[in-house]
């Protein structure tokens, strides 16, 4: 009965707002409208209402919270636990919000809420352009901004937190409100759990030389592979360094011909230095039996639109460990993990590398609660499928090799963990989450809540408080 009384009370409230979009669950279009990335751990929402301005967004804000009514909000809807769609909460689609407005100075730029990587990305090149995202065209640029931003720009940039300068937010009463120092503070890390991110203000860098693709090894013993390509990758960072403008990524996953090893090659830097970036991609490909190798010249649009494959919806969870570093002994238990990868395309494991601007040591990390400021590998162990029926087989495969790591190797575990592929349904009891992925900054990430959201209005919003 509430239910319908929400639905009722929302259409009256939409028939004086014509500018913000209603998809109600009569729609035809409202299962793709509200479909996210995970489907397991989705809801099936009130309704779907795509707000076209900060105006809008405000205006609902005053509703819902003066009406009761729970809601969630979604970009790119990738966040792993399902969480943009609940049971009963409407859901404020934000993608509309996709501007990009290059300061002058070319410096800087100001985008909308919910602009998706892959069309950030776009737009920018044509400016000559850049900034970090991450490798999916369709994730939200700004929950991977706010909530840490791995990717293949860090190593040369810096994390995606690292880059915001401004932030303009509607507030829990439903004001538009340029953030202050205190709060964005709280937004680098913790997102949208203060108030609806209406636009950031991030770093951009000149673009105009990229060098891209995969290097795919020859997997055929895919164990041994790793373990000799981590050894030789290892040797190669400790005796000669990588520059900052070259990001390797390895990652394990199905191809239609079997479990593939491949290291994902990003150069972002000045056309002058694409040579150098070859002589990388020959040396990054000599440090383990190599089949294949497709770095090439390309952009930043070309390459994040080449990696639209990934698949569009799954099922499951995700397990993560901070490693300080990848001895043997870790090497050879990801090698055994990896030779029995579930079969389903969804089911992948990469390692991200944290070295460069975003670590302790150069002076970052102060003004945002991200709390991983070593230096770092972040394995992302992702145990998805396509298919309903395959998710145990993939959910106990990645729990198993989480365990495993933590086992052999304990004290090369870091205490922290990364919000975006840290399940909080394994966590505990809410403290104990933000205790594990803000660490000594869980009490300034508390305290913030307290003062900007005291009636915790965005309770649906990453992560939970209470």
């Amino acid at each position: 009965m509430a239910d319908n009384t929400h639905l009722l009370a929302l259409e009256a409230f939409l028939a004086q707002q014509p500018s913000i979009k209603y998809v109600p669950p009569s729609s035809p279009d409202f299962d793709s409208m509200g479909q996210v990335w995970n489907a397991s751990g989705a809801g099936t929402s009130l309704a779907v209402v795509q707000p076209q301005s900060a105006l809008d967004v405000a205006s609902l804000i005053k509703f819902l919270k003066s009406s009761l009514i729970p809601f969630t909000l979604r970009s790119g809807g990738h966040n792993l636990e399902g969480r943009a769609a609940v049971d009963n909460a409407l859901q404020i689609d934000l993608r509309a919000l996709n501007t990009v407005a290059v300061a002058p100075d070319r410096k800087s730029a100001t985008v909308g809420g919910g602009i998706l990587q892959g069309d950030l990305g776009k737009k920018l090149w044509e400016e000559g352009l850049a900034t970090p995202t991450g490798s999916v065209p369709s994730v939200g640029y700004t929950g991977w901004a706010t909530y840490g931003g791995y990717g293949p720009f860090s190593s040369h940039w810096g994390l995606g937190v690292d880059q915001i300068i401004g932030a303009t937010i509607v507030n829990a009463d439903g004001e538009i409100q340029a953030v202050d120092q205190e709060l964005l503070k709280g937004i680098r890390g913790a997102g949208g759990l203060y108030g609806v991110i209406v636009d950031l203000t991030i770093k951009v860098y000149p673009l105009t030389g990229f060098l891209a693709g995969p290097i795919i090894f020859d997997s055929t013993d895919i164990a041994k592979t790793f373990i000799e390509f981590n050894t030789a990758y290892t040797n190669l960072l400790d005796t000669e360094g990588l520059p900052p403008q070259l990001t390797v990524q390895p990652i394990v996953f199905n191809s239609p011909n079997g479990r593939v090893l491949a290291a994902l090659f990003v150069w972002s830097g000045s056309e002058p230095e694409i040579s150098a970036g070859k002589r990388w991609a020959e040396k990054i490909l000599s440090l383990a039996p190599c089949t294949m190798n497709l770095v090439a010249p390309t952009t930043s649009p070309e390459w994040l639109a080449g990696n639209a494959h990934f698949p569009m919806s799954a099922y499951g969870s995700s397990w993560t460990h901070n490693l300080a570093r990848i001895p043997q002994n870790v090497a050879e238990v990801i090698g055994r993990n990896i030779a029995r990868l579930p079969s389903d395309p969804a089911t992948m494991f990469s390692v991200h590398q944290l070295r460069g601007p975003s670590v302790e040591g150069l002076g970052a990390g102060e003004d945002s609660v991200f709390a991983t400021r070593e230096p770092h590998y972040m394995l992302e162990i992702l145990g998805y499928a396509t298919v309903a029926s395959a998710q145990e087989e993939a959910e106990r495969w990645a729990a198993q090799m989480a365990a495993e790591i933590e086992e052999i190797d304990p004290r090369n575990v870091l205490p922290t963990a990364y919000i975006s592929l840290y399940n909080a349904s394994r966590g505990g009891l809410p403290d104990k989450v933000l205790d594990k992925v803000y660490g000594p900054k869980a009490e300034v990430v508390k305290a913030l809540k307290t003062k900007f959201d005291p009636e915790d209005l965005f309770r649906l919003a990453v992560p939970a408080i209470d």
